[in-house]
């Protein structure tokens, strides 16, 4: 008989077991929640509560779902605080709410931990009698894949789409077959931000965790706070967290530093996962015109294609990615809503938007910076 477990830490999971269920996908590996945990970042303190609901078939786990109580809608990349004040204004309370996610991270993966349909479901409904029980308002889960998805959407979760922006690897033998396929003007900036790059005096440097020392470390660390300082925000991730999966999973990790001579200027931290390169973080200490784009987009697009890695995802939203190749790609999420009247209200906003998304999508894929055919 399957029996469902609550616990507030993966300490007591032993790690195959975990990343058994996980796969490739490096977000919800034992490693990376433990670090983010460990760290502090995740915590209540911060307002991501770990609550991980396992499934146990025996002695054998079978099932997991990586799940946070919010008090906040804060690194999530699903908006939904208009959701939380249309709540406030009929006096009821929106958090805590319930998430299914791999915390701080917009990547589309597993989020129902199982290999089959079954227990699929078992773990999407114990999810939902957990948010009863609780009492909370909703649960949501953020960048399911297509799997999970079709599970949510049976069990009558509303889906909500998003947008980001994917690169794709059409067997180019090299960067230049890869802007040769792209129409001449978007060549020509990608072109000229390579040339602003080295008439500032900059190469690149590609380290995996294993290469990247301390001090590499802390000036992305300080790249990395700099960047949300810019934006009037804060940080979600600390040092603590960076040095921990370093240690831990460094062969995920790939950082993209512009040098000049032995002094960093620039930094993108990437994440590998299966036959994927992920954009996580940027940040610089000087201006350079097109830097941002040749560090983030343009070095990572390169790295992709002399490794034969099929697919580069560039974070969340971002329609200028697509004059480096990036194409509109839909995401999705799926959300439970307690209160009947409210879902109802939810559901209609949901189909409008949808529509909008989809009218979007079709309307960039007819302005692609490729060629025509």
């Amino acid at each position: 008989m399957p029996k469902l477990k609550l616990v507030d830490s993966l300490a007591i999971i032993e790690p195959q077991a975990w990343n058994g269920l996980v796969g490739g996908f490096p977000f919800l590996r034992h490693e990376f929640l433990m670090a983010i945990q460990g760290s502090g970042c995740a915590s209540k303190e911060t307002g991501w509560q770990p609550l991980y609901l396992t499934l146990w078939h025996g002695p054998t786990l079978a099932g997991a779902m990586p799940l946070y109580l919010k008090s906040h809608s804060r690194g999530e990349f699903v908006f939904d605080q208009g959701w939380a004040e249309a709540f406030e204004r009929h006096g009821f309370a929106y958090y805590p709410k319930l998430i299914g996610a791999a915390p701080f991270t917009p990547v589309a993966g597993p989020r129902l931990l199982a290999n089959t349909n079954e227990d699929r479901v078992i773990l999407a409904e114990g999810a939902i009698a957990l948010a009863r029980q609780m009492g909370i308002s909703s649960l949501h889960i953020l960048f399911p894949n297509e799997t999970d998805l079709a599970v949510l959407r049976k069990l009558g979760f509303m889906l909500r789409e998003g947008i980001q922006f994917h690169w794709h690897n059409e067997g180019y033998a090299s960067f230049d077959a890869f802007l040769s396929a792209l129409n001449h003007d978007k060549r020509k900036k990608i072109r000229q931000e390579r040339r602003h790059a080295q008439e500032a005096g900059l190469s690149f440097l590609w380290l995996t965790g294993n290469e990247i020392q301390q001090e590499y470390l802390e000036f992305f660390y300080h790249c990395y706070v700099n960047t949300y300082h810019e934006h009037w925000s804060s940080p979600y991730l600390n040092l603590d967290f960076f040095q921990r999966i370093t240690t831990a999973m460094p062969d995920n990790l790939l950082w993209i530093f512009a040098v000049r001579g032995d002094d960093p200027v620039a930094c993108a931290m990437n994440v590998l996962g299966v036959n994927a390169l992920y954009g996580r973080y940027w940040g610089t200490k000087q201006f350079v015109s097109g830097l941002h784009f040749e560090t983030c987009y343009s070095q990572a697009v390169d790295y992709c294609i002399q490794h034969g890695i099929s697919r580069f995802e560039g974070g969340a939203q971002g329609i200028h990615k697509m004059a480096r190749g990036l194409l509109p790609t839909p995401t999705w999420s799926a959300h439970w809503i307690a209160d009947s009247q409210f879902s109802d209200a939810i559901k209609r906003f949901l189909d409008e938007e949808q529509s909008s998304i989809e009218h979007t999508i079709v309307e960039l894929n007819q302005h692609t910076p490729f060629k025509k055919v």
